[in-house]
């Protein structure tokens, strides 16, 4: 049974999103705030975390930046759910982390299908790869391990991340198309927000340092590895 983390500030949501998700089947545990979550996240290591942006104590944003700098817990799929529904809070969002972002008021079968989803491409460690490792310059990738190195230091990713990664790598040379990604990597069966591959294109390019510029844009196609 999939754990899934409910971190919500307003009692009657909290209530609400915590009835429903084990009425799928789901086992759930429910948190005030982030502060409180966080102090038992390492040791319960949910299959998936739902939570508000807006929160005292450890607010949305900076619950994804301590997910995301720890490394038994990078993996983690988060998703925001929050009434700030500005492009900006999407941007900021994902770029710092989350894996989707689904705005108040919102439908539970809507959340509940992308909760579903991430949880479905978080277990999909291994993806089909050519080679058992790849090597630019000081850049290595080794899909087996879920390892990305430059030189000596380790390269942290998120699962989407690494996924997006080996998907460009993989094509070698080849042009993937916004479709493809979406198929491919998020393997999701709907539109996602419009910006999520940008935006996680631009987060991956700056994790890879000057091996970023490896990621070229195709306008109005998609994207491309090429690396000299």
């Amino acid at each position: 049974m999939a754990l899934i983390y409910v971190i919500e500030d307003d009692e009657d949501i909290n209530e609400l999103l915590t009835y429903n998700f084990r009425k799928e089947g789901f086992e759930v545990k429910s948190f005030p705030n982030g502060k409180v979550a966080f102090e038992h996240i390492k040791q319960d290591k949910p299959d998936a975390v739902v939570l508000d942006l807006m929160m005292p104590e450890i607010d949305g944003l900076e619950f994804c930046k301590l997910v995301r700098s720890d490394k038994e817990l990078q993996h983690t799929p988060l998703i925001m759910l929050t009434a700030k529904s500005t492009e900006i809070d999407k941007i900021v969002g994902l770029e710092l982390g989350a894996d989707d972002y689904v705005t108040k008021p919102f439908s539970f079968r809507e959340l509940l299908a992308r909760v579903k989803a991430v949880i479905r491409r978080s277990k999909s460690y291994h993806f089909p790869t050519a080679k058992p490792s790849y090597t630019f310059g000081d850049l290595k990738i080794i899909p087996e391990k879920f390892e990305v190195k430059i030189g000596e230091k380790n390269v942290n990713l998120t699962i989407t991340q690494f996924k997006l990664l080996l998907a460009l790598v993989n094509a070698e040379g080849r042009v993937l198309s916004r479709d493809y990604i979406l198929e491919n990597v998020w393997k999701w069966d709907k539109d996602i927000y419009d910006r999520t591959i940008d935006v996680h294109i631009k987060k991956l390019r700056e994790l890879l340092g000057e091996y970023g510029k490896c990621i070229k844009t195709v306008r109005g196609i998609g994207y491309k590895w090429e690396c000299d």
